[in-house]
C-alpha cells in the first residue's frame, strides 16, 4: 500500500469509525448472534492473491461489526468501562501509523521521555508524592505479576540470582481478599509461589478484606514456619467495588516487611477527584500499585500505570543488557524495557497524552463526576423500589443489585436473577454483567461509558424492572 492508497482508505476508515460513534446508540448493545456464526462467514484459508482494500473495509461493516458487543454504546453497563475516547483514538493511530518500539531510549528517545512525562503527570493529578515512579504496562495482570515477582525477589535477597525459590528454605505466602481480581491468583501461580501458598482472606460486611483476619493469617504461617511475603490490596473489587483499609494493612506490611501491592484497576481514576481520595487513604505505604486510564478515563485498550516506590529493586529484578541493546546514552537515561515483562514495548503514552491534552483534568473530573451522580441516583430508585435490595454499598459508579420477589430465595432466586439479567441483555436495550456477591448471583450496573447521560440510566432503570417483573 502506498502512501496515498493509504490516505484514501484511511480517509474511508475514520469516517465509517466517525459513523459508527455516532449512530452507536440505534446498535443493540450485545451482539445478537449464535456462536459460530462470524466464523461461518469468513474464508476457512488465507487469500492467495491480494484483495481490494474496499472488500476488506465491506467484511468489516458487513460481518464483523453486527457480531460485536458495543462497548462504547452510552447503553453499556456491563463489566467496567472500557472507554475509548476518540482523542485517544487519534493518539493511538499515530503510535501505529509511526511504528516505533521502545527497546530501549535510543531507539526512539521520544517514546521514553513521553512515557515519562505523562505518567508523572497522572501521578500529580492523582494527588501521589514524588517518590513514585511510573511506567506504562499493558494490562492490571501483567502489573501484579511485576509487583509480585519484585516482592518474591526482595523476600528471598533475590534468589533469582541464584538457586532460584528451589533454593530458598522456606516456602513464601501471599495475602489478598476473597473479592480480590482473578488476576492476583494467577499471578502469584505464574511468579512460583503456588496455590497452597496463596492466603483468601476473609471481608466484612462492606466485601472489604479484614486487618484482623489477615493478622491472623500472618501469624499462622510465622508458627508453620512460612515467609510471608506480599498483601495485595484492592481500591474497588471487582464485584463490588469494595475498599480495602490500607492505612491497617500498610500498618502490617511494616511490621512484617512484607510487599504491599495496591490494585486500584479501575477505581484508580476517580483519585483524580480529591473527593474520593479516602478510598486510597495510607497509599503511601505501599510498594506498588496499579491503575487502568484504559478503563474509565478514556484511553484506549491496552494503558495501564504501574507505579513503584523502589525503581532501582524493579529495575534489577526485571533488566535485561545483551550487547546490541547497549548505547552510550544508557547511564543517563531510562530504558523502559528493564521496568515490565516485555523486551519491546509500543508507542502507548501518545493516546494517554492526546487525551490530557484535549480533555484537561478539569474534562475527566466533571465527566467522573457526573458518573458517581448516575450512580447515586439510581441506587436512590433502587433502594425505594419494592422488591429490589442493593446488596453493597455504593462506593463508586457500580451498583449490585438483586429483584427479590416475595417467596423466592436460594438456586430459586438465582434463576430468576440470572433470567431477567439474560432477557434485558437480548432485548439490545442495555447490557449488564450478573456475579457471584457472597455465593449468589446479582446484577451489577456499571455506569461510566464516555456518552453515558441521565436519560441512559433512567431507562436503563426503566428495563431492569420490566425485564424482571415480566
Amino acid at each position: 500500500m502506498t502512501p496515498d492508497e493509504f490516505r484514501r482508505y484511511g480517509h474511508q476508515l475514520i469516517d465509517w469509525i466517525a459513523d459508527y460513534r455516532a449512530d452507536i446508540e440505534g446498535w443493540p448493545v450485545m451482539a445478537a448472534v449464535e456462536p459460530g456464526a462470524i466464523r461461518a462467514r469468513l474464508p476457512p484459508s488465507p487469500p492467495e492473491r491480494p484483495e481490494p482494500v474496499a472488500a476488506v473495509l465491506d467484511d468489516l461493516d458487513g460481518i464483523l461489526l453486527p457480531g460485536l458487543t458495543h462497548w462504547q454504546s452510552p447503553r453499556f453497563f456491563g463489566f467496567f468501562p472500557a472507554n475509548a475516547a476518540l482523542a485517544s483514538v487519534l493518539g493511538d493511530i499515530a503510535a501505529s501509523g509511526l511504528g516505533v518500539l521502545g527497546l530501549s531510549w535510543q531507539a526512539s528517545p521520544a517514546l521514553t521521555e513521553l512515557e515519562e512525562v505523562v505518567s508523572d503527570w497522572m501521578r500529580q493529578l492523582l494527588g501521589l508524592s514524588a517518590a513514585w515512579r511510573g511506567v506504562i504496562q499493558d494490562t492490571a495482570s501483567a502489573s501484579t505479576l511485576v509487583a509480585l515477582l519484585c516482592a518474591r525477589e526482595r523476600a528471598t535477597d533475590f534468589s533469582q540470582e541464584n538457586g532460584g525459590l528451589a533454593a530458598c528454605s522456606r516456602r513464601l505466602a501471599v495475602y489478598a481478599s476473597g473479592q480480590s481480581h482473578s488476576s492476583v491468583e494467577k499471578a502469584a501461580l505464574l511468579a512460583g509461589f503456588g496455590r497452597a501458598n496463596v492466603r483468601s482472606i476473609p471481608t466484612g460486611a462492606d466485601f472489604a478484606m479484614r486487618p484482623e483476619a489477615l493478622a491472623e493469617a500472618i501469624e499462622a504461617d510465622l508458627r508453620a514456619g512460612l515467609q510471608p511475603c506480599a498483601i495485595v490490596a484492592t481500591t474497588g473489587t471487582t464485584a463490588a467495588t469494595a475498599v480495602d483499609p490500607l492505612e491497617p494493612l500498610g500498618e502490617l506490611a511494616r511490621r512484617h516487611r512484607l510487599w504491599l501491592h495496591v490494585d486500584a484497576a479501575m477505581a484508580g481514576s476517580a483519585m483524580l477527584l480529591e473527593e474520593c481520595r479516602w478510598m486510597w487513604r495510607g497509599i503511601e505505604a505501599a510498594d506498588s500499585l496499579v491503575l487502568n486510564p484504559h478503563k474509565w478515563l478514556g484511553t484506549v485498550f491496552d494503558c495501564s500505570l504501574y507505579y513503584v516506590r523502589d525503581a532501582e529493586l524493579l529495575t534489577r529484578v526485571m533488566s535485561t543488557h545483551p550487547s546490541y541493546l547497549r548505547s552510550t546514552a544508557d547511564a543517563q537515561v531510562r530504558n523502559l524495557r528493564d521496568w515490565g515483562l516485555p523486551l519491546g514495548r509500543r508507542f502507548r503514552a501518545l493516546k494517554l497524552w492526546f487525551l490530557l491534552r484535549e480533555q484537561g483534568a478539569e474534562g475527566l473530573r466533571a465527566r467522573l463526576r457526573r458518573d458517581l451522580e448516575n450512580a447515586r441516583w439510581l441506587a436512590g430508585e433502587v433502594a425505594s423500589a419494592p422488591h429490589w435490595r442493593l446488596l453493597a454499598p455504593v462506593v463508586l459508579q457500580t451498583l449490585c443489585v438483586r429483584h427479590e420477589p416475595p417467596g423466592l430465595e436460594g438456586e430459586a432466586l438465582d434463576r430468576h436473577t440470572l433470567a431477567w439479567v439474560e432477557r434485558l441483555n437480548r432485548s439490545g436495550a442495555a447490557y449488564l454483567t450478573a456475579a457471584q456477591l457472597a455465593g449468589r448471583w446479582m446484577a451489577r450496573v456499571s455506569i461510566g461509558a464516555e456518552t453515558t447521560e441521565r436519560r441512559h440510566v433512567e431507562a436503563l432503570w426503566q428495563g431492569m424492572r420490566a425485564a424482571a417483573e415480566c
